[in-house]
């Protein structure tokens, strides 16, 4: 570096860290398939190359109008501890400017006033602007990420220019996960079918050919002596074996043509809520924050029947006037909430396996997840579930 004065050595040495970091972030992106990882990995480092302390990521998903959030990094508390206010639903002066293409500007970043924290006074910290960099693959709008400090500085042309270059680079890992995520979807179609198909070859087979034995038994035994004794039994035995094959024909029907298939999570709940109460007549509310951020099957699948059991477990034992159901997504984790105000019941004196509560656990905890149940003696039942989302895989 000798003849470099001491300005051009600084910016030579800004230039190589922010290419090292470039290409951290690029590293990253492409080795991860875990989509939520990236994010926040791109997060922290874009944080610690322009000094901003707070930083968020909203996609969009093509089964939904509304962005969700993907990723998030040292939140305020009055955005971090209420859900509702990161809804990509509500009313956010960039992802509506965003949604119109109007973010303009030098590398096609902008300064905007944050509408999320517009009336709060504590809990922000210090918060009140953040600089959105649009992300594109091609004319598709894909996402938005905010980046924002306390102690606002203006942006050079040269971190605008970084930022929306770490903005292509990001374009480009969501696409990938998106092609992956389908991918998955896909096969996970293809593996319901096989399952579905095995079913029937074998259990559903077996049961047929076992019911078609107890009937020729039966008809047997109209001539030999003592056979009323023998017959009772085998009818019970016959009536199982036949609700064996029932059971077995709708866990083929579940497989073929699962509750989600075609549609999100969210969707479907409304779906099963809507036709729970027109069964039951009890009112009943549906309620998402942050619902159109896209779930990994698996956990889909677990929070549908464990709404659906709890759903049940209601109309059988609860005597409710009125149930609430509540989705809440976040980067980090799900929640589901079940509410009903009926008779309730004393969770020590009563079996798990009576309100299939061993089923909904294991469901749960297969996924590293927790299910806690609230109840007493006329104060309602409350059941919570929260599943993780960091390390899930799609499929």
């Amino acid at each position: 570096m000798s003849g470099l004065n001491t300005w051009e050595k600084e910016d030579l040495e800004r230039r190589n860290h922010e290419l090292s970091v470039l290409n951290e972030i690029a590293r990253e992106l492409n080795r991860s398939v875990e989509l939520g990882e990236a994010l926040g990995f791109t997060l922290s480092q874009v944080a610690e190359l322009l000094g901003l302390r707070t930083a968020w990521i909203w996609l969009m998903d093509e089964s939904s109008p509304e962005p969700y959030l993907a990723a998030a990094r040292n939140l305020p508390p009055a955005l971090a501890d209420d859900p509702r206010r990161m809804d990509g639903s509500g009313y956010c002066y960039c992802l509506d400017t965003y949604k119109r293409g109007d973010l303009e500007g030098a590398a096609n970043v902008n300064v905007l006033t944050c509408s999320r924290l517009d009336g709060l006074v504590d809990g922000t910290g210090g918060l009140r602007y953040h600089a959105s960099i649009p992300l594109y693959a091609g004319e598709k709008k894909l996402g938005v990420m905010n980046v924002a400090s306390p102690q606002w500085r203006g942006l050079s042309p040269e971190d605008l220019q970084l930022l929306s270059t770490i903005g292509d680079l990001l374009a480009i890992a969501v696409e990938r996960a998106s092609l992956f995520d389908r991918s998955a979807r896909l096969g996970a179609v293809e593996e319901r079918n096989r399952l579905a198909r095995e079913i029937h070859d074998t259990l559903a087979q077996g049961l047929t050919a076992t019911g078609l034995q107890l009937e020729s038994a039966e008809a047997l035994l109209d001539d030999e002596s003592g056979a009323e004794r023998v017959r009772e039994p085998l009818r019970r035995a016959l009536a199982l074996t036949r609700s064996n094959l029932d059971e077995a024909r709708r866990s083929v029907l579940d497989l073929r043509a699962a509750p989600l298939e075609g549609r999100s999570l969210p969707e479907a709940l409304k779906t099963l809520v809507d036709r729970w109460e027109a069964q039951t007549g009890v009112a009943t509310r549906f309620g998402t924050v942050n619902g159109s951020r896209p779930l990994p099957p698996r956990v889909e699948v677990a929070l549908y029947r464990v709404c659906q059991e709890a759903l049940t477990n209601v109309a059988t034992h609860a005597h409710a006037s009125r149930v609430t159901v509540r989705l809440v997504a976040t980067p980090e984790a799900v929640q589901l909430v079940v509410r009903d105000d009926g008779h309730g019941f004393d969770p020590p004196r009563v079996a798990d396996d009576r309100h299939g509560i061993v089923g909904m656990r294991e469901r749960i905890e297969m996924l590293g997840g927790s299910l806690t149940i609230e109840s007493g003696i006329c104060e309602g039942t409350r059941v919570e579930v929260t599943v993780p989302l960091e390390g899930i895989q799609g499929g």
